[in-house]
Order: C-alpha cells, then sequence, then structure tokens
C-alpha cells in the first residue's frame, strides 16, 4: 500500500479508503446534512440520524480522520463542518448518480412536502441548487453572462454583471471563478465557483430566498422574485 508524505494513504488504496467511509448509511446521511454549509453539533446529527451519541461521536471521528470533515470546540460542544468546497462536490456528485427509481419513497405528507421543497430550491453547501439554481443558471446563460459549451466560464459580461448587481466576486485559493456541478434532483449542471457562492451568499443576505425547515431548502421570497425578474428575466411563476 502506498502512502503520501502525510501518512495518508494513496492510490487504490486511498480510494478503497475513501469510499468505505461514505458507504455507511448514516455517515452518508450525515455529509447529506452539511452540505448546508453550516456547522452542526454532534447531537444534532445524532439526533437526525436517529442513533445514540456515541454512535455519532464514533462516525463523525472516522470522518474527521479521513479529512472529510474539520471539527471546532466551543465549551461542551463539538461542532463539525465539510472541510472544504471540493468534499461537497464530491458528496453532490456521488448523490446525483443515485436513481431517481432508487430514492426511498416519502412516508409521510411531511416528508413529501420536504422533499418538494428540496426539489424546488435548496443550498447545495455554499450555492443554489435545485429547480431555483436551474434556473439562474439558464438565464446567466440564456444572457450571454455564463457560457457552458466548453465548460463554464463567466464572460466579460458576466463578470460585469455580478459587479453591476452588487455581487462582489472575491477569488481566493484555487477555487475557478465558475464551476460546473451536477444537480443530483434536475440531473442537470447548476452553477458553483466563486460566482455560484457569492450569488448564494447574496441571495441569503439581501433576503431574495431565506432557509425552510431544518434541510437545505430555501423559499424565493417575493423581494427575490422581483430580482430575478429584473437583473435576469426569469419569469416569477417558473420559481414556484
Amino acid at each position: 500500500m502506498t502512502s503520501s508524505r502525510s501518512g495518508a494513504p494513496t492510490g487504490a488504496a486511498g480510494l478503497a479508503a475513501l469510499a468505505s467511509l461514505v458507504a455507511d448509511e448514516t455517515r452518508a446521511g450525515f455529509l447529506l446534512a452539511l452540505l448546508d454549509g453550516r456547522a452542526w453539533t454532534a447531537g444534532e446529527l445524532a439526533r437526525r440520524a436517529g442513533v445514540a451519541a456515541s454512535t455519532a461521536s464514533e462516525h463523525l471521528g472516522k470522518l474527521v480522520a479521513g479529512g472529510l470533515l474539520t471539527e471546532e470546540r466551543q465549551g461542551r460542544h463539538r461542532y463539525v463542518r465539510l472541510a472544504d468546497a471540493r468534499v461537497a462536490q464530491l458528496v453532490e456528485d456521488l448523490a446525483a448518480q443515485v436513481s431517481p427509481a432508487a430514492a426511498t419513497r416519502p412516508r409521510t405528507l411531511r416528508e413529501a412536502g420536504a422533499g418538494s421543497a428540496m426539489a424546488r430550491g435548496r443550498t447545495c453547501y455554499d450555492h443554489l441548487a435545485g429547480r431555483l439554481g436551474i434556473a439562474v443558471t439558464d438565464a446567466l446563460t440564456g444572457l450571454g453572462l455564463l457560457r457552458q459549451d466548453t465548460g463554464f466560464a463567466l464572460t466579460d459580461e458576466g463578470v460585469d454583471w455580478f459587479e453591476g448587481a452588487g455581487i462582489p466576486l472575491v477569488s481566493t485559493g484555487r477555487r475557478p471563478l465558475a464551476r460546473a456541478c451536477l444537480d443530483w434532483t434536475e440531473r442537470r449542471p447548476h452553477l458553483a465557483g466563486v460566482a455560484g457562492a457569492a450569488l448564494c451568499g447574496h441571495a441569503l443576505s439581501a433576503g431574495w430566498c431565506v432557509r425552510i425547515g431544518s434541510e437545505r431548502a430555501v423559499k424565493l421570497t417575493n423581494t427575490g422574485e422581483q430580482a430575478l425578474s429584473h437583473l435576469l428575466g426569469i419569469p416569477a411563476e417558473t420559481l414556484r
């Protein structure tokens, strides 16, 4: 088995180790929950998964050791979040490979409603997904602000549009300005990367959309409908 300088397995062994982390249903559920981009306590994740606190702690320890999560402690509380945007992309891409027919049918009206809300609009780590994310991506493309023919890339007009809309594009590290992320409900790519994160952050801070429920679902507000209609020409009825 080969290893990196840090001691972590590489090559086939590293891939197998990574796959084993995601293969457990409880750990996979934790990763999906953390796609909301926020930090969760171990207790919150345990209650969400319906497992004992000790069981959740054991699973979280493996995810942290495997580099998929980071943790910090504040007093008695242990908070965890996805390690970075690359982990979020990995989780979302894997979720998109699951056949719709393989998805578990909702057991209650509440579950059905939550699933419908997630499909309508949600956050994928730090960018918009679901029908809302696809509508925004399609509108940017249709206006010539985003190119998809040679991979996702903002045009010069697109960069100007973000500036004109008061949405600063702050590039840090090696994260691309625009990146395609396969939407697991729509089976089409939506906008991620620096631009996707900036747009989502602005949408939440400006009150264009608000989080609903305990999942990643977001709901477009009247202010958001007006803003997207004005800035991108998206008909309000297509977002409801």
